[in-house]
């Protein structure tokens, strides 16, 4: 099964790094978060990947290009330029990087792939969110449920505190740190697909999230895996010290 990443966008809530690189590229404990979430997948036993590229995507090419040797030692003789590659790290994956265009809408990205993706199931995910998911149950669940879609569903981390108010507004009466349950349901990528889902998307303007994702709906083709572990989105400087802090401990996918 193929893993399918978005990693085209500007990224510009995080433009303090993304001027120089997409937002899949910056870097979180020394590596990218596209390979944090290509690790995710890897310890499923997915390692066939499809990068849905734009802005900026040299960067994501020039990464991959160099791989092996980036992570692999050598001895070097500067006089001839033979070079001996010694003890390698490689990942043993399969990567395919394609240019969608710098301005295509996620919709768009995915229809653009469909050749090289094929007419099998599919993951499909973004390239800045990170997670504890069960990949493995997903998988199954999605099978289980027969939609052509599944996308998971997650309370977004609380980040602010909770006012309790008295009846005219004026005072505040008590306050808490806000919980889970305090907002609904969010997307959290980590999708499951069937070939069926290109037919729902019309062309390159149209953001996977709205149109395509409403005719799913609208057609009981969509279904929910519920995820209540871990999850994060890398949006701003401060998501990224939080994953930072998340891969100081010892990340699951990075066992």
């Amino acid at each position: 099964m193929k893993a399918v990443i978005f990693a085209g966008g500007f990224g510009t809530r995080l433009s303090e790094e993304t001027a120089l690189r997409p937002k899949p590229m910056v870097e979180v404990a020394g590596r990218p978060i596209l390979w944090h979430v290509m690790k995710i997948y890897a310890r499923h036993g997915i390692t066939d990947f499809v990068v849905l590229g734009g802005y900026k995507i040299e960067v994501i090419r020039q990464y991959f290009l160099s791989y092996t040797q980036i992570m692999s030692d050598f001895t070097i003789d500067l006089a001839t330029g033979d070079i001996l590659w010694r003890r390698g790290a490689a990942e043993p994956w399969r990567v395919t990087v394609l240019d969608t265009g710098p301005d295509t809408m996620t919709g768009g990205r995915l229809k653009r792939a469909r050749e090289v993706i094929g007419e099998e199931t599919f993951c499909l995910t973004y390239g800045d969110g990170v997670s504890d998911i069960d990949i493995t149950a997903l998988i199954a669940f999605h099978r289980a449920k027969g939609k052509t879609c599944t996308v998971t569903a997650v309370a977004p981390p609380g980040r602010f505190g909770v006012l309790g108010l008295s009846p005219d507004g004026a005072e505040v009466i008590a306050f808490r740190e806000k919980e889970q349950g305090d907002v609904g349901l969010i997307n959290a990528g980590f999708f499951v697909c069937e070939a069926g889902v290109f037919d729902v998307i019309d062309g390159d303007s149209q953001p996977f999230e709205q149109e395509p994702m409403n005719r799913l709906v609208e057609r009981g083709q969509l279904a929910a895996f519920h995820h209540k572990g871990f999850w994060q989105a890398v949006d701003t400087v401060r998501d990224k010290q939080v994953m930072e802090a998340v891969c100081a401990k010892g990340a699951p996918w990075l066992d």
